[in-house]
């Protein structure tokens, strides 16, 4: 399989007053088309820094980074947010919905930052919320809906423009038990579907779900 996301040597070093903290140290990893991964690890292992990384939100101190086969780690902000907004869906632990909007804008208002006519906008927002069964809450607002439906949402926008790579960050940490198990159902679906996901998380019964597992410790791979 071709990988779409490959990491070499991997280093981010932050230097607080004199000291140095190795939030990633020396990570090296591969992802190809079509995985389910997921990268556990406590507070404080890395893994947020490495999702950072993965999400041209951050960038490494020393290390390569190639995306669909390019080198992003060096890129400037500017090539970065392009390369976000149109490789990288985001599912966060926060839902970051906009409360005045309903479900329909909520997912159409990246889709207007890409500059997609209206009409296909709207089409493909409808199609991505039925996908998360949600095509009888077009019009609701995140008030008037619960966790778990306003976590499909965010879904639903994260997918609805089929983004090469969908990053979920703790995407059940704020749902019960049972929201969070429909949660994880739709990734495999979306994963079966033929959509790559990289899912960060703390909890190893989550991480279970996927079929391949990476454990991050002290900024290192261990596993």
């Amino acid at each position: 399989m071709d990988n779409l996301i490959r990491l070499k040597d991997v280093y981010k070093i932050y230097r607080p007053g004199l000291a140095e903290v190795r939030a990633l140290n020396g990570v090296s990893m591969t992802v190809d088309k079509g995985d389910f991964l997921a990268i556990i690890g406590q507070s404080g292992s890395g893994k947020s820094t490495l999702m950072n990384i993965l999400g041209c939100l951050d960038t490494p101190t020393s290390g390569n980074y190639w995306l669909e086969g390019q080198e992003v780690s060096g890129l400037s902000d500017d090539r970065q947010s392009v390369i976000r907004s149109c490789s990288i869906g985001f599912i966060f632990q926060g839902f970051h919905l906009i409360p005045g909007l309903d479900a329909l804008e909520n997912v159409e208002l990246p889709l207007i930052y890409r500059r997609i006519g209206r009409e296909q906008r709207r089409q493909m927002a409808i199609q991505s919320l039925e996908r998360v069964g949600l095509g009888n809450r077009l019009h609701h607002k995140p008030g008037e809906m619960s966790g778990g439906q306003q976590q499909r949402v965010a879904i639903a926008r994260a997918v609805a423009s089929r983004p090469p790579v969908i990053l979920a960050d703790e995407p059940t940490g704020n749902l019960d038990r049972q929201s969070g198990h429909e949660v994880m159902e739709i990734l495999r679906g979306l994963n079966r579907d033929g959509h790559t996901v990289v899912l960060i998380t703390h909890d190893r019964e989550i991480a279970c779900s996927a079929p391949r597992q990476i454990q991050i410790q002290d900024g290192r791979i261990v596993s």
